[in-house]
């Protein structure tokens, strides 16, 4: 196998698949709203009440997503590598917890998790119930009025980037899947991963906005080809 230590970025086009929205969608939920006021923490600390709702209303519709062929052949991808001695280190830009669902053992949201909130107060994270309210007291310490989405919202700093670069710095291959090369930080790892040496593939609906600094290019359905590549790459093992 040419390939053992892959990083594969994925973004909103994976789950597109799978009925969750994206930013780009013509009448999706995200059009309903202004980000500013869902995505962002002075929109938070305008209006909780609208932020809060807003998530439970994601969270609800994530419960009717189930993950498509594109998750799967990664959960597939991951068990072929640990079996031949790689590893695929999986991070996504998406919030939802499909890529568990269809088997992944290792995957890190960059972008925090939908199924998950967090309390200001004490830093804890914890599963979500079904509604967080204005009113929502944090299981861990007590407080009330404290507890948020776990969520990066525009103008925080993802997580893991610490071993997002630990990850790039020893891959032989990045892939992009699904992404649209417009969000930063994670627009930018393909520039971080090219300045190294490593080599890498964008597979998309269409060329993302840094389409042109991948070496290898593959377009369609992330449901269609992603299991493809994934299958001409186990079949290398």
């Amino acid at each position: 196998m040419q390939s053992r230590r892959i990083f594969v970025l994925t973004g909103s086009g994976v789950s597109a698949e799978s009925g969750l929205g994206t930013f780009r969608d013509l009448d999706g939920l995200w059009t309903q709203y202004d980000l500013e006021d869902v995505a962002s923490i002075d929109g938070y600390r305008r209006n909780p009440r609208l932020v809060l709702d807003f998530y439970d209303e994601r969270r609800e519709n994530l419960k009717n997503a189930q993950p498509n062929a594109a998750h799967i052949a990664l959960a597939q991808l991951e068990q072929a590598l640990d079996a031949a001695g790689g590893d695929l280190f999986l991070c996504t830009q998406n919030v939802d917890d499909l890529h568990e669902r269809a088997g992944s053992r290792r995957v890190w949201h960059m972008h925090g998790e939908l199924n998950k909130a967090r309390c200001d107060g004490c830093a804890a994270v914890f599963a979500a119930p079904d509604h967080v309210g204005v009113d929502s007291s944090c299981p861990s310490c007590g407080l009330v009025g404290l507890v948020r989405p776990h969520m990066v919202w525009f103008g925080e700093m993802p997580f893991y980037m610490d071993e997002i670069d630990t990850a790039l710095s020893a891959a032989d291959l990045f892939v992009a899947i699904g992404t649209s090369g417009a969000v930063y930080p994670a627009a930018g790892l393909v520039s971080a991963a090219r300045a190294i040496g490593v080599q890498t593939m964008e597979l998309n609906l269409a060329p993302s906005d840094n389409a042109f600094l991948f070496h290898q290019k593959r377009y369609g359905l992330a449901s269609e080809v992603t299991p493809a590549w994934v299958t001409t790459l186990i079949a290398s093992i």
